[in-house]
């Protein structure tokens, strides 16, 4: 037999191979820029973290949620009780028995990653991650055999032979690769980053059902941008560093299907190339469309652009964050991907296309087609529109946002204010007052613009009294909502989506069936996955009478129109547009009519050559199918005191 300090020797050098593995890769993530943390109430909340927040998004695929729970679970159970029994020799079967349980539970789950992997997925990376269920099996095996053995419950004569074995093979692979490389950058890797990740990540309100979507805001006297990888914040490195490279989200991201050059699992895996230094040789998964593997080099001090990333990646992103919402490790990769662009914009002045035009115009004109401002309000020359300079006080403020400057947009706007006049609502606008809510600028890497627009606009907002603001734009809605207030703007802002529903709630407008055929409904991702509401236009649209046909991808997996982010404006040549493969998502459901709820949907999907469906906004479903008596208004429900009745 050989020597009993064999295996506990074994086990503890595999342990400290791990300490020292993990002390360099913290000091790797350490090379980014200081952010603040909670350092012992992350580690308390990683736990639950784990287990409820990331299984949320892991359980949308039950088999791999249970393989996972099964596979991860045995693992941390079995090393939290082969330190006592195998290194300690602590003898007792209230350790030796839930031992070889958690080992079989292991087992069970590697078999089903095993399965998976004959025959993987095109979004999985394969290379080292294909060894890893052979690691997983060995590993469950050997110490279930190494536990019965030392239990004595097999054979006498039964033992030499095969502990010689599994000591030699099982235990030394099983833990190279699970101890090992989980410190020096194997697959295990993503278990002891993505467990940190959780404890310390970089907007913790994600968590126990939060939501988080804001960009957050740069310090214009400090440094713009991310330039090289130490300028990113240490977490983000250390999120960097998570990524399981299950591709999740490259299977949802609307520019890869494009053939645009971006894939949202490469761009992290070339991060982290960036923190740890090297090239991109030994990356096993897809590809950016139109580029080799093996062009990628870097460290934590070079430049990220034409040496991790070309330009033309960044620029690609729409900004959907269907990447961030099917994310398993909850890796912000649009942060990063801004981050990245502020650099280009602010201190290379590298928008590409249109992109230069759009900020200048945005400086000089406040608005982004560089329209003269005093014309704002030409779109409803004929609608006597109150405006809050006369008011000063009115329940809703109407944002119009610059949709008023486009004719198409115009329809969309004054759907809307047949609606709130049918409905009584006490509401203003502000008119010329009114500037861009910079929405553009700051996904373009313009955060200067974006703060000089947003103070503007806040202070032109402290001057009125309102209870809310609403708008037809889901791109102001977000920044209203949850970008203002890092500048003193904080309010009550509804799209006109839920507005409208509210107003249908309360009765203070009926609606006629629709005539019309089938309708689908498109989800706009600065509506849903940036605001999660997904139920009050399908609400709107059942109360129209509308029984809507979904297309495959809706809701929260909805695919992106191609409008968001600047990416009309940037203009990143792909195989495919973004917008043409939206509408054939709604083809397939044999939609006659695809109702939006964004000016810029709209826009997107109204550009596809015909024939395709009709392209209709909530606002003018809802306009068109308003019962209105021969009184006047739509309804004779009373409505609720306004702002200004109960101020007076």
């Amino acid at each position: 037999m050989l020597p009993e300090w064999l295996l506990p020797a074994l086990v503890i050098m595999a342990l400290g191979l791990f300490a020292i593995g993990a002390l360099r890769r913290i000091l790797l993530w350490r090379a980014g820029r200081p952010e603040p943390v909670r350092l012992i109430a992350g580690l308390m909340a990683m736990p639950r973290r784990y287990l409820v927040d990331l299984h949320h998004v892991v359980a949308r695929d039950k088999a791999m949620s249970n393989t996972h729970v099964a596979t991860a679970g045995g693992f941390v159970l079995s090393m939290l009780l082969i330190i006592p029994v195998h290194v300690f020799g602590l003898d007792s079967r209230w350790l030796t028995l839930p031992l070889l349980v958690s080992t079989i539970i292991m087992f069970t789950g590697a078999v089903f990653v095993y399965r998976r992997r004959r025959n993987p997925p095109a979004r999985l990376s394969k290379g080292p991650w294909m060894r890893l269920p052979k690691s997983l099996l060995t590993f469950s095996a050997s110490f279930f055999l190494l536990t019965l053995l030392a239990s004595d419950v097999l054979p006498e004569n039964f033992g030499h032979w095969v502990l010689t074995g599994v000591l030699l093979i099982g235990v030394t692979l099983g833990l190279a690769e699970l101890l090992f490389g989980m410190g020096w950058g194997g697959p295990m890797k993503h278990a002891f980053a993505g467990a940190l990740h959780l404890a310390f990540h970089r907007r913790p309100e994600r968590f126990g059902g939060g939501r988080s979507t804001g960009l957050k805001p740069v310090d214009l006297d400090g440094m713009l941008g991310v330039a090289e990888p130490s300028d990113f914040k240490w977490n983000q490195l250390l999120g960097f560093d998570a990524c399981v490279q299950c591709g999740r989200c490259e299977a949802v991201c609307p520019a890869f299907a494009a053939g645009q050059p971006l894939n949202p699992k490469k761009l992290i895996q070339d991060m982290v190339v960036g923190l740890a230094g090297g090239t991109d040789a030994h990356y096993a998964g897809s590809p950016y469309p139109g580029r080799d593997v093996g062009q990628a080099q870097g460290s934590p001090h070079q430049p990220i652009v034409d040496g991790l990333v070309s330009a033309e990646t960044l620029w690609s992103c729409t900004t959907c964050r269907a990447c961030v919402e099917e994310c398993p490790m909850m890796i912000e990769h649009v942060d990063a991907i801004v981050d990245m662009r502020r650099h280009l914009t602010l201190e290379r002045g590298e928008t590409p296309n249109k992109g230069a035009e759009v900020l200048d115009n945005l400086i000089a004109t406040d608005n982004p087609g560089g329209y003269e401002p005093d014309s704002r309000m030409n779109w409803a020359a004929d609608l006597a529109l109150p405006l809050m300079a006369d008011k000063q006080v009115a329940d809703v403020l109407f944002w119009v946002s610059d949709g008023c400057f486009d004719m198409r947009s115009q329809r969309i706007l004054r759907a809307f204010v047949k609606i709130l006049k049918a409905a009584n609502v006490d509401f203003a606008v502000l008119g010329n007052e009114e500037c861009d809510s910079g929405d553009v600028a700051r996904r373009l890497g313009d955060d200067a613009t974006f703060q000089t627009l947003a103070r503007h606009n806040v202070a032109t907002l402290r001057k009125y009294r309102f209870s809310r603001i609403v708008t037809t734009d889901p791109h102001a809605f977000h920044v209203l909502k949850n970008e203002y207030g890092d500048f003193g703007g904080h309010y009550d802002v509804m799209h006109h989506s839920t507005f409208i529903n509210e107003l249908v709630t309360q009765g203070r407008i009926q609606l006629d069936r629709f005539k019309g055929g089938a309708v689908t409904y498109h989800d706009p991702c600065y509506l849903g996955r940036y605001n999660g509401e997904y139920e009050s236009p399908r609400a709107l649209l059942a109360a129209l009478g509308i029984q809507v046909s979904e297309m495959e991808r809706s809701g929260y997996r909805s695919r992106c129109c191609g409008g968001g982010g600047g990416a009309p404006i940037t203009d990143i040549p792909g195989e495919h547009r973004i917008a043409d493969m939206r509408v054939d998502d709604a083809r397939k459901v044999e939609a006659e009519t695809i109702a939006v709820a964004c000016q810029q949907c709209t826009a997107m999907l109204e550009g596809v050559v015909e024939p395709r469906p009709e392209i209709r906004d909530l606002a003018e479903l809802v306009a068109e199918g308003l019962i209105v008596d021969a009184a006047g208004p739509a309804s004779t429900a009373t409505a609720r005191p306004s702002l200004a009745e109960e101020v007076h």
